[in-house]
């Protein structure tokens, strides 16, 4: 919502197929991502110029190994795997 900083919802739904549950993969997420708008501005380095974006403009912009792209860039995660 415009003017909160924090999203009113984050969802995850594997559709049953996930070997995690669906809340632990929505608590390591938000444990683990700020959405907050000006913070994915830094964390996915927006503001920086040059013609990265034209890029996206021919074969889209998800799955392309450019590092351009930050938002290909893998993350690793905080997160205690659970002992079977």
């Amino acid at each position: 919502a415009i003017g909160v900083p924090e999203p009113l919802s984050v969802f995850v739904d594997t559709y049953g197929t996930g070997l995690i549950p669906d809340k632990e993969i929505l608590k390591i997420v938000k444990e683990n991502f700020d959405f907050r708008p000006g913070m994915m501005t830094i964390n996915l380095d927006l503001k920086r110029g040059g013609g990265r974006f034209l890029k996206t403009a021919a074969y889209g912009h998800f799955g392309r190994d450019d590092p351009d792209f930050t938002w290909e860039v893998v993350k690793p995660l905080k997160w205690e795997k659970p002992q079977a």
